[in-house]
């Protein structure tokens, strides 16, 4: 079997797409799995054992100079990487029309065919038009989680139902970056693009000092520059705390997967800890916690909802529970 997965971003989607993989191979073994991610996610789907070929998509940059003699090498040689293989299946769990359009261009076996989604959950940006791209669409109910979207498409491939736990088959990079600590410590993913979805700056000060108890540093990531402003003020206030580089994606994943502890909101890395089983807290302050909670493993503990951030003393409780009184 040649599979292909279209599931090009973001960064907690592709996450949560992984369990695909190896719901294929534990019904087909010997399946040769390729994946289409936008390049920015390529290194990290590499990291799924499972997966045979990465092929990188780079539609946002090139929607910047879509006339430039380089974009358009860049995109020949993406369709001719895509069309190197024939499928006999090919999945878009993404269900948008670029998505769709991809998955279209993918060549086929004969008796090969295209399964994405027949409709969209709550405030997803599913695109209808995504369906004339399909053989076979499949239905989802409208509060599915992200996980279990991406395996009832599989599942419904190959007749199947979708009754074990999520397996992300991820292995840890290879990598030892001079700022990792030699003693545990622990992560604060703090930031997030929507502000609303942040936990506020007093909480994590506080939090901190359950933290500061039990010897544990506490590493502050950050991805722009008021991420990193946000790091910095957070840090004067936190004994034991360290703002770290600016961090490229394959060293973010070696931050969480190494961690005795992430405490983090609603955004990409977490779930990506969450995915290594890292004993976690996830906060939802301002989204629905349905969607995307950590729900397979007792090491990750989700706390919050839609426009009901956690309390303080909440979190605390469950660090002191993932990490033992």
């Amino acid at each position: 079997m040649n599979i292909l997965i279209v599931r090009v971003s973001s960064l907690g989607d592709v996450v949560h797409n992984m369990p695909m993989v190896a719901d294929i191979l534990h019904r087909y073994p010997d399946a040769q799995i390729d994946w289409v991610v936008e390049e920015g996610y390529a290194s990290l789907v590499r990291l799924n054992r499972g997966v045979r070929n990465v092929i990188p998509f780079a539609l946002r940059r090139w929607r910047k100079s879509l006339l430039a003699a380089q974009t358009r090498a860049e995109m020949a040689a993406f369709y001719r990487a895509l069309r190197s293989e024939s499928y006999d299946l090919v999945f878009d769990t993404q269900g948008l029309l670029k998505t769709g359009v991809v998955m279209r261009m993918a060549r086929l076996n004969p008796g090969g065919k295209r399964f994405g989604l027949a409709n969209g959950t709550e405030g997803s940006g599913y695109e209808g038009i995504s369906r004339i791209f399909h053989t076979d669409s499949v239905p989802v109910g409208r509060f599915t989680h992200a996980v279990a979207r991406a395996r009832l498409v599989v599942a419904a491939a190959f007749g199947t139902a979708v009754d074990s736990p999520a397996d992300f088959a991820l292995q840890a990079p290879a990598l030892q970056p001079n700022w990792l600590p030699s003693i545990p410590y622990a992560v604060f993913f703090h930031a997030t693009a929507r502000a609303s979805k942040q936990w506020a700056p007093a909480h994590w000060i506080r939090l901190a000092r359950t933290l500061e108890q039990r010897g544990l540093p506490i590493l502050l990531p950050w991805g722009s520059a008021a991420e990193k402003r946000a790091a910095e003020n957070l840090a004067e206030n936190i004994p034991n705390a360290q703002v770290l580089p600016r961090l490229p994606l394959m060293e973010a994943v070696v931050l969480a997967q190494r961690a005795a502890l992430v405490v983090g909101v609603d955004t990409g890395l977490t779930h990506i800890a969450a995915a290594f089983e890292r004993p976690t807290v996830e906060l939802y302050c301002d989204s629905p916690r349905w969607k995307t909670e950590g729900n397979w493993s007792p090491h990750i503990i989700n706390l919050g909802d839609l426009g009901a951030p956690p309390a303080v003393v909440e979190v605390e409780a469950a660090v002191i529970e993932l990490l033992g009184a």
